[in-house]
């Protein structure tokens, strides 16, 4: 193993969360798959809300990890600055939502102040399985050979004109699931920032390690090699 990435990743780590415990063996599974070294370090939001420039820069990559999300206020002002920057970033799970309230406010898509997104539309602490259907080209390549059933805790629906809005200039449908409302998005002016309302590393295993998170790491590594600028 030649290179080594450091990731952070984001959220408040607790060992009896399946989801915390699954991104940590999801990421040693695509290390292991690309024959990388990978250093993870989960760092409390009321750390990273801290955060200034320099210290984002220190990571390859930033993953904004699974809830329950204890501080929602601190994670929209997270995901607003990390926006800003061209680091490799990947949201699951119940981050999706505050990423979507951020492109409503930052792009000032809801100026009659109306409810564009449903309520979490999964009851109760479980998960249930999504069937996904790939948008982009790029989603179903890498989802020829993976199933297309994945796990959530947090589904929502989003508003007809919405959907639209984030098309125009700002986010790509890379998937959608089985009610046809979009499941995962990725920004337009970012080599790479996706967000997933389900959670990909509770399906990845180590002989079949999940396109979207090696894929994420593949983009953090060149992101060290120097391909993709860390500064904006």
């Amino acid at each position: 193993m030649s290179q080594s990435l450091k990731i952070a990743i984001v959220g408040d780590y607790n060992f009896t969360y399946n989801s915390h415990h699954a991104t940590n063996l999801a990421i040693d599974h695509s290390s292991h798959f690309l024959d990388i070294d990978v250093s993870y370090y989960w760092i409390k939001l009321s750390e990273v809300v801290k955060f200034r420039a320099q210290q984002f820069q220190q990571y390859d990559g930033i993953w904004i990890a699974p809830g329950p999300i204890k501080n929602p206020f601190f994670l929209h002002g997270i995901i607003r600055e990390i926006i800003g920057r061209p680091i490799p970033t990947l949201i699951t799970g119940d981050g999706y939502k505050i990423l979507l309230e951020v492109l409503i406010s930052t792009y000032q898509l809801n100026p009659r102040n109306e409810k564009l997104i449903s309520d979490n539309l999964v009851e109760g602490e479980q998960f249930e399985k999504i069937m996904i259907t790939p948008n982009s080209k790029e989603f179903i390549q890498l989802y020829e050979n993976y199933s297309k059933v994945e796990l959530t805790s947090a589904r929502y629906s989003l508003y007809p004109q919405l959907i639209h809005q984030l098309q125009n200039n700002i986010a790509d449908i890379e998937a959608y699931n089985q009610f046809e409302d979009p499941e995962v998005i990725s920004l337009k002016n970012h080599d790479f920032f996706v967000g997933c309302g389900f959670c990909p590393q509770i399906s990845s295993t180590r002989e079949i390690p999940h396109p979207i998170i090696y894929t994420f790491m593949k983009m953090c590594l060149l992101t060290l090699e120097g391909n993709v600028s860390k500064t904006a």
